[in-house]
């Protein structure tokens, strides 16, 4: 049985699944509700997640910096399929004051590279709660700082989102925390404060910067006149100094406003120029975000921000980048010599390969909950546009759930750019996925 084969009878059943969504929503299906006296009762244990088939088609283009970048020695064709697993298990066991949770994941991958599986603890922490006001947390834990939906500049001590999706999980850094809240009377309502200890350490953290460091982060909330406001901070040697700001707040019910602000003392940038030469630049790098969330009466959801990465690469940095990619491929096919393919391939790691690597973007994501009264439906877009180059990625998803524990999506993502643009050079110019998911 072929790939292609597969791929068409995985494309046929989500046709067949969202064709039938109007059926299956019919108060026929509706489920009978029913009143059980154990079901509100709190269990001092959990165990819970979801088990995820995910296949994907890229469609390439073979004219992008970065197709020749990655595939110069292969030829993958006009398309590229890739099926993708995921196991998400969690659990929880509550006594007395302590609390201990565990989270884990595990990844099934097969692409044109190979066919790989890891499986990761996200988070494993003990919680302990001695009074309503002190929690003390010590363990691998993701602490999710800042208001942002698709970034978070002041999120020091997080893993980086994916704004194409960035509700997932993930993984932690093992820390030692604690936060005392405090309420009070009048304006200021609440304050609460989080003092954070990270470890860096060879086996312990040591993605999270330079190793044999003990860093020092810490967080302080507001609730002010009926907004909420984080001040953070971290320090301690395996990354620069930083600082940030963020708040949020409701205008209306359905009417959120919220920002973020971040200072990265003596931050460095590696960059290339269009003959090879690498430089490195040392800066304050300041980034910030404004976002707006707005819920309408026909339960229309917008989400709008505008993101600035202080720490990017201008226009000019990333047009020098994709034309040495260019000069190099060249130079391949001249001499047979990937030696310039292979520095390119350098500096893209960890530099203009993360994650929105630019200055500017801007994110607009429309949800509609049960168009035309159909149940459990939910027709979404996503728009993500570098401001600068005007390159986007435009993402169309429908969501149902009308299935008891189970969640279809069926997703595509279209990219769009100039030459010499970031998203205009990306590997490939759509991607088709079907997500099912089931919870238990």
């Amino acid at each position: 049985m072929t790939l292609r084969y597969l791929w068409d009878n995985i494309l046929t059943t989500a046709l067949i699944c969202f064709l039938s969504i109007s059926y299956l929503a019919s108060p026929a299906f509706a489920e009978e509700y029913t009143f059980d006296l154990s079901e509100i009762e709190k269990k001092p244990y959990h165990i819970g997640g979801y088990a995820e088939l995910r296949p994907v088609l890229f469609g390439l283009d073979k004219d992008a910096s970065l197709y020749k970048l990655l595939f110069y020695n292969r030829d993958e064709g006009a398309t590229l399929e890739e099926y993708n697993a995921a196991l998400q298990l969690e659990g929880s066991l509550e006594k007395g004051i302590s609390r201990l949770f565990v989270r884990t994941n595990t990844d099934y991958k097969k692409s044109y590279l190979s066919e790989d599986q890891k499986t990761i603890v996200y988070e494993a922490y003990l919680s302990l709660k001695p009074s309503s006001a002190l929690t003390i947390d010590m363990g691998k834990k993701t602490l999710k700082w800042g208001k942002g939906y698709a970034w978070n500049p002041v999120a020091f001590i997080d893993r980086p989102k994916n704004p194409d999706d960035p509700e997932l999980s993930l993984e932690g850094f093992i820390v030692a925390s604690a936060d005392y809240i405090k309420s009070l009377e009048g304006p200021l309502k609440t304050v609460s404060i989080t003092p954070v200890i990270i470890p860096v350490y060879k086996d312990i953290n040591e993605t999270f910067g330079e190793v044999d460091k003990v860093n020092l982060a810490g967080k302080l909330y507001l609730l002010l006149y009926d907004t909420d406001i984080d001040l953070m901070l971290l320090t301690g040697g395996s990354k620069s100094a930083r600082y940030g700001v963020d708040f949020s707040r409701n205008i209306t019910t359905n009417f959120e406003l919220h920002g973020e602000f971040a200072v990265i003392e003596d931050y460095r940038k590696r960059f290339i120029d269009s003959n090879g030469n690498i430089f490195e630049k040392e800066f304050d790098a300041e980034s910030w975000l404004a976002g707006i969330r707005y819920l309408t009466e026909r339960d229309t959801t917008y989400i709008l921000e505008y993101y600035r990465n202080g720490a990017g690469f201008t226009t000019s940095e990333m047009r020098d980048y994709f034309s040495f990619i260019d000069t190099a491929y060249d130079s391949y096919l001249a001499s047979g010599s990937d030696m310039l393919l292979k520095k390119g391939l350098n500096i893209t790691e960890e530099n203009y390969g993360r994650m929105n690597p630019a200055r500017e973007y801007l994110y607009l994501r429309i949800s509609q909950k049960e168009p035309f009264d159909i149940l459990y439906f939910t027709p979404s877009i996503t728009w993500v546009t570098n401001i600068a180059d005007k390159s986007f990625t435009l993402s169309p998803e429908l969501l149902y759930t009308g299935i008891t524990n189970l969640d279809l999506r069926l997703k595509a993502g279209f990219i769009g750019g100039d030459r010499l643009s970031e998203y205009g050079e990306r590997q490939s110019d759509y991607r088709v996925e079907f997500r099912m998911r089931y919870y238990f």
